[in-house]
């Protein structure tokens, strides 16, 4: 009997590293996303500097989606670390309880935003050709 608690112990604690090991997933692809948010935007405001140096003449897109973009990546990566706080815990409580139901909220939400932020470059990018 004393062997029979000691695996199931050894086993949750396996199962919370692996949950541990998903929640920090989530959070370093949050912040790649905010990070690359960030590089939009800046990358914006470099694009609207230069055709300031070079002059009015100076034929670079100004369309200004960049910071539009850059801050909805910033606000979607926020958004995925807190949903990513919220998925830990849940699971955390469900391992507990032995009553573990996969969602897929999470990973829905990151596939759309893959997507639709891959639209968008796509047709920025056209526009601007």
């Amino acid at each position: 009997m004393k062997e029979e608690e000691k695996s199931q112990k050894v086993r949750n604690r396996r199962v919370h590293m692996a949950n541990e090991r998903t929640f920090l997933s989530w959070i370093r692809t949050s912040i790649g996303i905010m990070a690359f948010g960030f590089v939009v935007e800046k990358f914006g405001l470099f694009l609207k500097q230069l055709q300031y140096l070079l002059g009015k003449e100076a034929s670079l897109p100004a369309h200004g989606y960049s910071s539009v973009l850059g801050i909805f990546l910033v606000a979607l990566g926020t958004l995925m670390g807190v949903l990513a706080i919220i998925r830990y815990k849940k699971v955390e409580k469900q391992i507990d309880k032995d009553t573990y139901q996969p969602s897929l909220i999470l990973d829905v939400l990151l596939a759309i935003s893959v997507i639709a932020v891959g639209i968008f470059l796509a047709i920025y990018l056209i526009h601007s050709v």
